[in-house]
């Protein structure tokens, strides 16, 4: 299995929107896009990397 890119909260938001989602609404530090029917909630911690998990599950709403 390949591996996964290092991403921060700032670097998945720009993919996301490159992709067409556009922010919903946000609570406290987490974010929540959504683009159709499909839904990603994103921790934004400053310069943190987002944890392995949520880098894949991003990935694979992208594709979708």
């Amino acid at each position: 299995m390949p591996e996964l890119p290092r991403l921060t909260a700032k670097e998945a938001e720009k993919l996301l929107f490159q992709h067409g989602f556009v922010l919903n609404r946000q609570k406290g530090s987490h974010k929540i896009y959504s683009k159709g029917n499909i839904r990603q909630v994103l921790p934004h911690h400053s310069g943190e990397i987002l944890h392995p998990k949520i880098v894949k599950e991003l990935l694979e709403n992208i594709k979708k």
